[in-house]
């Protein structure tokens, strides 16, 4: 879903330390960004709840875009971060919040979507590759960006994204691979 028209603009304005352009662009791109977390995170409320971080994120951090990609592009990137990091906060707060208590057997799959679970596996994985493997490989495989646009966004060559890439999926297959299947603990 593309962001709407003029958003370009609205960031670049936002940026410069227009109040009234940053309130705008929050609103414009509020759904893209529910959008986007909901690809990450499977339960409606945990997607809105990154929501709502990235856009304080964004409300906080739109200074320091600087243009070098499209603001769709650093969008893309700023949620995906947030997503993560919301995931990351909930689990703790879930582990802090149940005494310690190891984490209970995988849903069971008549209850629970196939893609639910397969997306927290997923961020599960990705927590155990280095955070620049794991942010590639989230721009790509999650969010769709090229890889043109993410080396830009990282402002790196293109082939070293296409390393990071290539060894954040290496890692994830073993990861995902091993782990323990419906009816093992966790």
């Amino acid at each position: 879903m593309p962001l709407p028209d003029g958003v370009e603009e609205l960031a670049g304005s936002a940026a410069r330390g227009d109040p009234a352009a940053r309130d705008a662009l929050l609103a414009a791109v509020r759904p893209e960004v529910l959008r986007l977390c909901a690809r990450l995170l499977p339960h409606r409320e945990d997607a809105e709840e990154a929501c709502q971080d990235a856009l304080l994120a964004l409300a906080q951090g739109i200074t320091r875009f600087e243009g070098r990609s499209s603001f769709h592009t650093w969008l893309h990137r700023l949620t995906a971060n947030r997503a993560r990091s919301t995931y990351r906060a909930l689990r703790r707060r879930w582990l802090v919040e149940a005494g310690g208590v190891p984490l209970p057997d995988p849903p069971d799959p008549r209850r629970t979507s196939v893609v639910a679970g397969t997306r927290l596996d997923l961020l599960d994985a990705l927590d155990t590759v280095r955070p620049e493997l794991a942010e590639a490989v989230t721009l790509r495989d999650v969010l769709g960006l090229g890889y043109r646009e993410i080396a830009a966004l990282l402002d790196l060559p293109e082939g070293t994204v296409k390393s990071r890439v290539h060894e954040a999926r290496r890692q994830l297959r073993l990861r995902l691979s091993a782990a323990p299947t419906a009816g093992e603990g966790r």
